[in-house]
């Protein structure tokens, strides 16, 4: 019963929000223009998020930087998982791109936004230096530009840190505690949001009728196919690469507690603990599990790698936009990758990533809850992609580090 309950616990704000999404939908749907009154609603809750969402970043990036930067690096365990990481990100962002060109989520309905900004159809490296720099620090305070934030707020926290004593560092102590207090801002605004969420969707399926609820599902199906077909067959692959068929072995006989949990919980914080054990009975030494699986909860996960694409190729068939071309795709690769890490490593890094989404093509910030519907929908399964992830990638990194004798290491099985 305790788990029931926990569970239940974990997932209360979530089917809450869900709940709000059915009902704005069916209101929607059953008084049609009738609804228009409640758009207000769902403003306040849009404009309330974007003017919290500069100092936000800031704060949490910046103080993020500043603590990481005060430990001591462990070498070549450090590099072993940038290069497993960025590895698998990759993967998981090419494969979805390749299933998003095969079935396009939006198909049939377009939202009907103002565009005043549309994608730049410059090169690629022009486009980059637009995503990552501005030519004003006033610009810095705009949601507009929020990768340039996150590049200014990453090199205040390295500035921070640079500095000796970095916990009794006034200026680390005072990004530490914009965070909290902005964190707190962002926790009183998300208690409207399932108000926000009911009238936005209510305005939004009295415009577009039944259209954009196929569409849902129709993301919903394709995610959750395609995540159960990555989770069986490409983990099994990078089992196989860590320790070849006695890899493929250890993980399948282990993966099951942390999967569980992390569908349980929806939390990968909360799966640290079984992710340990698991991990550890894989044979993966101490120092790599008690490395690699909290790092990589913050800042590995592949399943919200996937949804970072989907999102956007959800996005492009929404407004009717041409998802193909170099400078597009790449740019869906990069900026999905930094959904599943940089914001990822950040709390509510969510409802910003999603943002980051919509400023990296010049798309409106009106457009932000449609897309927020999305993470809620895809979270337990993703959450499942994110935490097992972890558990293979302890195991590759494991081969580079210690070579094929990792295989040989006596697991540690104790669940204390």
């Amino acid at each position: 019963m305790t788990i029931w309950q926990n569970s239940l616990r974990s997932y209360a704000f979530t089917i809450i929000l869900m709940a709000s999404i059915i009902l704005g939908g069916a209101t929607g749907y059953c008084f049609g223009a009738e609804t228009k009154w409640l758009k207000p609603l769902g403003d306040i809750f849009l404009n309330l998020m974007l003017t919290t969402l500069v100092p936000l970043i800031f704060f949490n990036v910046s103080s993020a930087i500043a603590r990481i930067g005060s430990v001591g690096k462990l070498g070549r365990i450090f590099s072993a998982m940038a290069m497993v990481f960025i590895f698998t990100g990759i993967v998981a962002a090419s494969l979805t791109l390749l299933v998003m060109a095969l079935f396009p989520p939006a198909q049939g309905v377009a939202l009907m936004l103002d565009l005043s900004s549309k994608p730049v159809s410059t090169g690629f490296l022009n486009h980059i230096t637009g995503i990552f720099t501005v030519t004003d620090f006033s610009k810095l305070l705009s949601h507009e530009h929020m990768l340039a934030l996150i590049v200014f707020a990453i090199l205040v926290g390295l500035a921070a840190s640079s500095r000796d004593d970095t916990k009794n560092n006034s200026f680390v102590l005072m990004l530490k505690s914009g965070e909290e207090v902005f964190m707190r801002v962002f926790s009183l605004i998300m208690l409207y949001a399932p108000i926000g969420f009911f009238a936005y969707f209510a305005t939004l399926i009295s415009e577009l009728g039944p259209a954009l609820v196929h569409s849902y599902v129709r993301v919903a199906l394709t995610y959750y196919i395609f995540a159960i077909a990555y989770f069986i067959f490409a983990y099994t692959a990078y089992a196989y690469i860590a320790g070849n068929t006695v890899g493929i072995t250890l993980f399948w006989k282990n993966v099951f507690l942390p999967a569980a949990t992390a569908i349980a919980t929806c939390s990968s914080a909360a799966s640290i603990p079984a992710n340990l054990v698991a991990t550890s009975r894989m044979h993966v030494s101490t120092t790599i599990v008690e490395t690699a699986i909290p790092l990589g909860s913050i800042i590995h996960k592949d399943g919200s790698v996937i949804g970072g694409v989907v999102k956007i190729a959800f996005l492009f068939g929404l407004f009717h936009l041409q998802f193909s071309g170099m400078s597009v795709l790449l740019t869906a690769l990069g900026v999905s990758l930094l959904v599943g890490t940089v914001m990822g490593a950040i709390p509510s890094g969510g409802m910003l990533g999603e943002l980051l989404i919509l400023t990296a093509y010049g798309l409106p910030p009106s457009a932000l809850i449609a897309i927020a519907a999305i993470s809620i929908i895809i979270d337990p399964i993703a959450t499942m992609l994110n935490v097992t992830g972890n558990s293979v990638s302890a195991m590759m990194v494991a081969r580079l580090v210690d070579g094929k004798k990792w295989l040989r290491t006596q697991p540690n099985i104790s669940t204390n």
